[in-house]
């Protein structure tokens, strides 16, 4: 087991991450009293109270220069402790990690600071911390302090600065040691949105200047942007390896299969309550409940974008009613709509019906992109001028990205893009016609 930091040679990887494993000891309690404390030294049992957690386990990975690297997951899966032991923070309870180049980390608020010592004097602190002399450090103090925007803060203690400041005065040192790899964890969320586009700004020039980073962040789009590859971490483990939005991808639908089940848990049989402004008609024909349910006929809150989802909507008709007409709204949850189906528009002529029944709605791939959306059912006569019975906004769904990349809007075209290109004019002749080039959805 050991943690090395080594000189860079061309073609050798900047990260290695061989076959690593941390292990926390956790107390279920805490002794609150001396009398208990002078208890527990007599209590052979004493070690049942703690527990092992395993935030890393046997976990390998390798980073060459130049590239980035980013890291999803859920809180508390390790994410952080991963940079903490590449770090050097932490030690791993087994395996190894070599880096190699000067390593440059903005881990949590505060760290590697001394809160008596002023802004200014921080920075001579921890550009010495990063293997900087006086002298280097004295060239770039103007650049970190301007940077960080902290003006005549820079002379005050910082333990008087708020978490903003923190992250201000953290990120302009960081970046400015010229650093061959540069960790970040999620502490760039506290900055406000213009900081932040800042640092964003200057992570691309230390990409595009051949730097090598490390990013742990909750914000998906931030990671497919900056990063050549991503992680998702979970479980001690890593679970997928791969490119940016491919990664993103099987995180969301893993996050919102454990949000199905959950649901699925919570309510079981539950039905949505209905407030009376949300339901009118003169109930002549009554829509009982309804049910949003995947291509197996089960019941869901979450669906992928492009899978198949069904609307159940099962009625009672006490007296017999002919030609009745069923239709659906589907609104965003911002309040905009977005489609209204009926059975008179499909063309489906539905001689009568009387006692109960079902009508289902078939989607055989949903277009909806990532968002919550809101369903309205109704029943009325062939000439409209009797609602039956309508239901207003009254059943939710959430859709998840699935296999869909697009990000923006509410639904996706599944359409395709082709690229036409001409072959050049050569001198004294005629251009050739286009030619298709491969498609690609």
């Amino acid at each position: 087991m050991y943690i090395r930091t080594e000189s860079y040679s061309e073609g050798q990887p900047l990260v290695e991450v061989q076959n690593v494993s941390k292990r926390f000891v956790l107390r279920q309690e805490q002794q609150r009293s001396f009398q208990e404390l002078f208890i527990a030294l007599f209590n052979r049992r004493g070690d049942s109270t703690k527990k092992l957690f395993w935030p890393l386990n046997d976990v390998s990975l390798s980073m060459s220069k130049g590239e980035s690297l980013g890291i999803i997951g859920p809180n508390g899966s390790g994410k952080s402790t991963l940079l903490k032991l590449i770090a050097g923070v932490l030690e791993p309870t087994s395996g190894d990690i070599i880096t190699r180049g000067r390593v440059a980390a903005l881990l949590e608020l505060g760290a590697g600071f001394h809160g008596d010592l002023t802004g200014r004097e921080n920075i001579y602190l921890n550009g010495t911390m990063y293997g900087l002399n006086r002298r280097e450090i004295e060239g770039r103090i103007d650049e970190i302090i301007e940077f960080s925007e902290l003006g005549e803060f820079i002379d005050m203690p910082i333990k008087h600065y708020s978490s903003g400041m923190y992250v201000r005065l953290g990120f302009a040192v960081a970046i400015h040691t010229k650093p061959d790899l540069l960790l970040v964890d999620e502490v760039l969320s506290v900055g406000d949105a213009a900081f932040q586009h800042k640092c964003m700004s200057a992570i691309q020039d230390f990409r595009r200047d051949g730097g090598t980073l490390l990013f742990v962040s909750h914000d998906l789009g931030t990671v497919q942007t900056v990063c050549d590859r991503a992680i998702w971490y979970e479980y001690g483990k890593i679970q997928t390896i791969g490119h940016p939005t491919d990664v993103a991808m099987a995180y969301l639908n893993h996050v919102a299969e454990k949000e199905e089940s959950a649901h699925q848990e919570r309510v079981k049989d539950e039905r949505p309550i209905i407030r009376d402004e949300q339901r009118w008609g003169t109930k002549r024909v009554e829509i009982t409940y309804v049910d949003l349910c995947d291509r197996g006929g089960e019941t869901r809150s979450i669906f992928m974008s492009g899978a198949p989802m069904e609307i159940h909507i099962h009625y009672n008709a006490p007296v017999r009613i002919e030609h009745p007409v069923f239709g659906l709204a589907l609104h965003h949850q911002n309040g905009t709509h977005i489609t209204g189906p009926n059975t008179d528009f499909a063309d489906l002529d539905i001689p009568f019906i009387e006692g109960k029944g079902k009508m289902v709605f078939h989607v055989p791939a949903l277009s909806l992109l990532t968002g919550e959306y809101l369903v309205s059912v109704a029943v009325h006569n062939q000439s409209d001028t009797e609602m039956f019975d309508y239901h207003d906004r009254s059943y939710r769904f959430r859709v998840s990205a699935g296999q869909v990349r697009e990000r923006y809007g509410l639904i996706t075209l599944n359409g395709q893009w082709t690229q036409v290109s001409a072959t050049p004019v050569e001198k004294g002749g005629t251009p050739h016609q286009p030619t298709l080039a491969l498609q690609k959805n």
